[in-house]
């Protein structure tokens, strides 16, 4: 059995959600593997982002963002609506606040970020696609999507791509 390891970075953009579209990214790092049977695994270690296989919707809103991804991202908002004062979740409480300065350029308004947790929780952080004859098993109209939740600010991602088989 072979193990390769590949990484994608994303930027988050306009304190929104933001979901990457990743697919492609995911099938050049399966082609310089060489591996043609076995896992994908796709993960963020981040805990305010998930890992999700769904249909491309195709037509995009204002903001450029697909109609099914503005159906879940306001789905979410009436379950788990965005963190916009301190107080409205129980996290962060002092002591996450405090561990959270000790971290060079962090802010207090930074872990205001509890709905980005909790969403996260809900689709969870990594998705396994099976590897056959070095295709991704998607289905016709599978995509692979990084989910940013996180709104309090932009910054880098990184999305792991573990791939394990023959």
């Amino acid at each position: 059995m072979s193990v390769h390891i590949g990484k994608i970075e994303v930027q988050s953009k306009d304190h929104m959600p933001h979901f990457h579209e990743i697919t492609d990214a995911v099938k050049k790092i399966v082609a310089e593997s060489g591996i043609q049977n076995g896992l994908v695994t796709v993960y963020s270690h981040h805990t305010t982002c998930s890992v999700i296989t769904q249909e491309c919707s195709h037509d995009l809103n204002f903001f450029g963002r697909e109609y099914l991804q503005v159906d879940l991202i306001e789905t979410m908002e009436k379950l788990i609506p965005t963190c916009r004062t301190e107080g409205q979740y129980h996290h962060p409480g002092p002591k996450h606040i405090e561990f959270a300065l000790t971290f060079p350029d962090e802010e207090p308004k930074g872990s205001l970020n509890t709905d980005a947790h909790l969403r996260s929780c809900f689709f969870g952080r990594s998705e396994s696609i099976v590897l056959e004859k070095g295709k991704l098993s998607l289905g016709d109209f599978g995509f692979i999507y990084f989910i940013d939740w996180d709104q309090v600010r932009e910054r880098k991602r990184v999305t792991e791509v573990l791939i394990m088989g023959e």
